[in-house]
This record gives C-alpha cells, sequence and structure tokens, in this order.
C-alpha cells in the first residue's frame, strides 16, 4: 500500500539514530526543568544547557544560513558592550562577570535556535514538558517558603515577605512562571478531561506562586499574555466547537482565579502586601529620579555617548538601575549595543505576527511562547530583563520556530509518496 506523507512528517522528522534522537529529546527536557533553578551559580540550568549543547554539537546540528541575521545581531551586540566594558575591566570582576554571563546568552539563544529548527515538534514538546515540571518545582518552592512549610525556607526561598522560590529575586520568579501557566492553561482549555483537571491543579499552584511573588509585571503580565494567547486560540481554532470550548472554559478559569484570590485576600498579611504592591505612587517610581524620571534623564545622556558608560554603571550615576532593558543597552554598550538590541527583539516580534496563522504541527506552543515572549518584550520598558535565562530561551526558539515553519511550507507544496507495509 503507499500513502501520500504530509509536510509535517517531513519538516520536523529527527536527523539522526533513533538512540541519538531519544537522548537529545531528553536533553531538551533536562534543559526546561533546569531553568527553574538559578539561585547560584554557576546554575545548574547554565551547566545543563552548556552539556547539552555540546552533546548536540558531537551528535550533530545544522546551521542555517537564515540564522545568519540573528548571529550578527548577537555578536553586534555583545561586541558593543565588551568595547564600553575595557575601561572598566581592570579591577572589578562583576563587570567582567557581567559580559561572560551576556555572551553566555547569546550562545544559548544559537543553541535553542539550532535545536528548534529541526525535530520541531517532538523537541517543543519535551521543552514544554520540561518547564512545566520546572514551573512547578518553582511555583512550590516559593509557596513552601511563603507559608514556612519548609523548616528554614522563609529565609531562603523568600525575600522582602515576597515569595521568590528557586530564584535570586521575585519579580524574577514571577516573569518566569508565566510561560508555564500558559501552558498549564492551554492543557486546561484544550485537552481530555484527566489532562485538563491536572492542568486546573498545576495552573493553580502557578498563579499562587505569581501572586505571592507580588510582582505587578507579573501580574499583570499574566492577565495579558494569558488574553493574548487565549484570542490567538481562538483565531486559529479548527472548528466551532473547539472555539465554544476554548471561550466557555476560560470564563470558568477567570471565576476560579477570581474565588482563589478572593479566598487569599482574607488573610490580612496577603491583603496588606497585596494593597502595598498594588499601589501605583510607588516611592521609587516617582519624581525627577524615580523609574520613568531616570528613563527620561538616562535617554538624554546617552545620546551624547556613543560608548555609553559600560556595564553596571548607571546606579554610579542615579540612584538605582536603569529598569528599562532598551535604555540599558544604549548605557551598557553605547549606540551599537544600543541600536543592535531592539533592532534583535522587534524583528523577532514582527517575524513573530507574520508566522502565527502558518498552520504547523506545534502551532499551539509557538502560540504560547509568542505570548510570553511579546510580554516580557512590553516588560522590558520597566524592567531589566537582559540576563533573564527563560527570556533568551524563548527568543532562540522563536528563531527555530521561523526556520522549521518556512520548511514546512516549503515540503508542503509536493506529496511524496513512498510505500507503507500492510
Amino acid at each position: 500500500m503507499a500513502y501520500a506523507a504530509t509536510a509535517g512528517e517531513f519538516a520536523s522528522r529527527p536527523i539522526a539514530p533513533p538512540g541519538i534522537v531519544a537522548l537529545q529529546r531528553a536533553l531538551i527536557w533536562m534543559v526546561g526543568a533546569s531553568s527553574a533553578i538559578v539561585f547560584i551559580e554557576p546554575s545548574p540550568y547554565e551547566l545543563v544547557t552548556l552539556a547539552s549543547a555540546s552533546i548536540f554539537i558531537a551528535t550533530g546540528v545544522r546551521l542555517r544560513l537564515v540564522l545568519v541575521p540573528l548571529l550578527l545581531l548577537l555578536f553586534l551586540l555583545n561586541l558593543g558592550y565588551t568595547i564600553s566594558a575595557i575601561p572598566l575591566l581592570v579591577g572589578d570582576s562583576t563587570v567582567a562577570t557581567w559580559i561572560a554571563t551576556s555572551w553566555y546568552m547569546a550562545v544559548t539563544v544559537v543553541f535553542f535556535a539550532l535545536v528548534s529548527a529541526d525535530d520541531t515538534a517532538a523537541r517543543l514538546d519535551m521543552l514544554r514538558r520540561g518547564l512545566l515540571v520546572g514551573g512547578l518545582i518553582a511555583a512550590l518552592a516559593g509557596v513552601a517558603g511563603y507559608f514556612h512549610l519548609v523548616p528554614g525556607g522563609y529565609d531562603l526561598l523568600t525575600l522582602y515577605g515576597r515569595a521568590r522560590g528557586t530564584f535570586k529575586d521575585p519579580n524574577v520568579l514571577g516573569a518566569y512562571l508565566i510561560l508555564p501557566a500558559l501552558f498549564a492553561l492551554q492543557n486546561v482549555v484544550t485537552a481530555h478531561l484527566a489532562k485538563a483537571l491536572r492542568g486546573i491543579l498545576v495552573l493553580g499552584v502557578i498563579a499562587l506562586a505569581i501572586l505571592l511573588a507580588f510582582s505587578r509585571a507579573a501580574w499583570g503580565g499574566l492577565i495579558l499574555t494569558a488574553a493574548f494567547m487565549l484570542s490567538l486560540m481562538v483565531l486559529t481554532s479548527r472548528s466551532r466547537s473547539e472555539r465554544s470550548r476554548i471561550i466557555v472554559t476560560t470564563i470558568a478559569a477567570v471565576l476560579a482565579v477570581a474565588l482563589l484570590i478572593a479566598v487569599l485576600l482574607s488573610f490580612d498579611s496577603i491583603a496588606e502586601m497585596f494593597r502595598q504592591r498594588a499601589s501605583f505612587d510607588q516611592s521609587y517610581d516617582e519624581g525627577r529620579f524615580g523609574r520613568f524620571g531616570r528613563h527620561i534623564l538616562g535617554a538624554e545622556m546617552a545620546l551624547d555617548l556613543p560608548f555609553g558608560i559600560g556595564p553596571l554603571q548607571f546606579h554610579r550615576y542615579f540612584p538605582e538601575d536603569t529598569h528599562n532593558s532598551y535604555l540599558n543597552a544604549f548605557m551598557s554598550g553605547g549606540w551599537l549595543s544600543g541600536i543592535c538590541y531592539p533592532t534583535l527583539v522587534f524583528t523577532t516580534v514582527i517575524l513573530g505576527f507574520r508566522h502565527i496563522f502558518i498552520r504547523v504541527p506545534w502551532q499551539r506552543t509557538y502560540i504560547a511562547i509568542f505570548a510570553a515572549f511579546v510580554g516580557i518584550v512590553g516588560e522590558s520598558f520597566i524592567i531589566d530583563t537582559d540576563h533573564w535565562r527563560h527570556f533568551f530561551m524563548m527568543l532562540g526558539t522563536m528563531w527555530g520556530m521561523f526556520v522549521a515553519a518556512q520548511s514546512y511550507k516549503r515540503e508542503g507544496r509536493s506529496v511524496i509518496v513512498v510505500p507503507r507495509e500492510l
């Protein structure tokens, strides 16, 4: 018997022997799961990522010509950082560490782009599963620390009365948990009953951790990215029944989350912290040298400094750091980095919108990652995201999915008939 092979079988097929394929997929899962543990340096995530990259290089990985713009922008971005840091390297190890970390982040972007471009559907599924496990680990750690469920855990797993879990900062914990939360939400609104119930449990734990991180950006980010993702899922759904299920389940999920928040706010300590953090008149945001005042003054300063002031120097001129990744690129790496960073980020966003409606087997995972990525792009205007590991993971994965989608489209133009045994 013969059959017509689908484009997806060719666009996402493995390129290595079965044993190597299984190893590569397992490594992707480990990278996703380990991404939750970054409160020590070098973190397990960094060690696993570097080990995985070495194994992928040894077992076979393809460099695509279409990724050259990504490589060039990453190189120029970090070249600008390095040039601006040269006068500061002597006697300041923190600057050298910052530069090394930036180059490492660029390497991880390339790694995720390369591995996502081949065997795409299976590798993205393993990354999604790993991130769900990692998100659950980080969320449980944050919740356990906040409620004193672990001896000595409050001091280790919280900061200033806010859950930080396995991260150094509550804001980063909240931002990291958004993508796992979106994956869990997708399971809730689309999966069969048993998987949907598991998704509800996972989503509840992660949402609780995000709330207890008391990060305004994470609260808003979760709401906006979830709404964006669900809207895209409705627009790209293949049937009316699927659209109806997404809408109905979403309404039920919103009501459940509202009920959870109402219950939690009945606790005085949580309600007080919530009121404090939900306020829009924070002292560090207001005034000439507040967060937004610094943005204006820093932008004016950047126009007169082609080489910037170097990494980690902004606080020497102003009371606090930039809290704006685009401004920080100008200040840390001069005009070269200041131009390349937003070019890289917003080129990725534009390409991301162009690929939303391509019918690929991994479209649902793509939509979740893209929604989370857009959320951090927006958040980068009010906080420093320059060294967030999960942001660069998403950046590289996006480019890998662009490559895979284009291959899928090209291979879908022809139908290849191959023999199949009875």
